[in-house]
């Protein structure tokens, strides 16, 4: 079961465009658990395919980066958003109003 919903994760977070961001909640709404957001957390922190699985698309509902982003830190995720032209407030968040993901498939 575990292995079906981290897949079906995988699935979610491949569909994030580059430039914008989901919610870990988001992505476990879309992975059939709306309730499983820190199994989400956990699923992307084993991403066995990092290189096709933009892993650090995924933020917290208010924009926070991960404390422990599992591929290089906090810095490392926010340097990979920035590349993207993902912009950020002055506190540190990303700019949900402009960046976050409405969940469906979109071209930029």
């Amino acid at each position: 079961m575990q292995e079906n919903f981290y897949r079906a994760v995988y699935e979610a977070v491949r569909r994030i465009p580059a430039g914008k961001v989901a919610t870990y909640g988001q992505i476990a709404m879309l992975a059939g658990s709306p309730r499983a957001s820190r199994i989400v957390g956990g699923a992307l922190h084993r991403n066995p395919d990092p290189g096709n699985t933009p892993c650090h698309r995924v933020v917290f509902r208010d924009g926070s980066l991960a404390p422990g982003f599992a591929f290089g830190g906090p810095g490392a995720q926010r340097a990979l958003l920035e590349a993207e032209g993902v912009t950020f407030l002055p506190d540190g968040r990303v700019d949900m109003a402009r960046h976050l993901w409405s969940g469906e498939d979109e071209t930029l």
